[in-house]
């Protein structure tokens, strides 16, 4: 049996005298074969190529070894990657946090000073008193800083004593109301002339003004005023309202005063 290849096949179709090919076409398959077989190995060891580097960096990385598979084995870096120099990441810088705001200061509490009340001038203390029911004997002297009731010794004592007299008690019981209506200090102050006296009660001026001034704190304290209000001194003849030269003078410095302090 006579075997006809496809060229021999095609003269024949064609007309044409078909050409002998004694080593019909295995040599062609073989031939295809051949070199199916050399590109897919050159195109393993350009992959090979390509990768060598990138799997050098892995298992430098992970200390282990190095896994090869058929897609990396496959695939192909674009043009000029091998002369690209790996580039090292860039550091990730973390934003700084921001600063909490200060919490505002607490104002501080303002300490509220209260005014002092204004201390009541003379004419207020004035106002305050009833001075009606004084009468005649009692003289009222007022000044930047007190009220005084002067009252004459020739109204309130003997001659050289200090014992209240009758008109002396019955003048200051009319002094005691006026006293008793302002919570002020009261200073009983004696004051004397200066004609010496000496006996064995009162040695000098000082002793029978300071005497006389106690005499009217004792009856003033017995009638309700509170003693702590109450203060007794004696100045003798240290200070004079008059000249002690003439017997109208002298009369005039002898007395008691009764000081309410503002």
């Amino acid at each position: 049996m006579t075997t006809i290849t496809r060229n021999q096949a095609a003269a024949i179709a064609s007309g044409t005298p078909p050409v002998e090919d004694p080593g019909g076409e295995t040599w062609m398959m073989t031939y295809l074969d051949m070199m199916t077989l050399l590109l897919v190995v050159t195109m393993a060891m350009l992959a090979l190529a390509g990768k060598s580097h990138e799997l050098a960096r892995h298992s430098a990385k992970s200390n282990g070894p190095a896994v090869f598979s058929v897609k990396r084995l496959t695939t192909l870096d674009p043009p000029g990657a091998l002369l690209l120099v790996p580039q090292a990441p860039a550091p990730v810088v973390e934003p700084e946090p921001e600063p909490e705001p200060e919490p505002e200061p607490e104002p501080e509490p303002v300490a509220v000073v209260e005014p002092e009340p204004p201390k009541p001038t003379t004419q207020d203390l004035l106002n305050e008193l009833p001075l009606d029911k004084l009468g005649n004997d009692i003289e009222v002297v007022t000044n930047d800083s007190s009220v005084s009731f002067r009252i004459s010794s020739e109204i309130l004592f003997p001659s050289g004593q200090s014992d209240l007299s009758l008109g002396g008690l019955a003048v200051l019981r009319h002094l005691i109301p006026v006293l008793d209506s302002v919570p002020h200090k009261i200073i009983v102050a004696g004051h004397t002339d200066t004609q010496d006296i000496r006996n064995s009660r009162f040695p000098s001026n000082w002793e029978l003004s300071g005497a006389r001034a106690g005499s009217v704190v004792r009856y003033l304290q017995s009638n309700g005023i509170q003693p702590n209000r109450l203060a007794a001194i004696g100045y003798a003849d240290t200070r004079p309202l008059a000249d002690n030269a003439v017997a109208e003078g002298r009369a005039r410095n002898r007395r008691v005063e009764l000081i309410l302090e503002r």
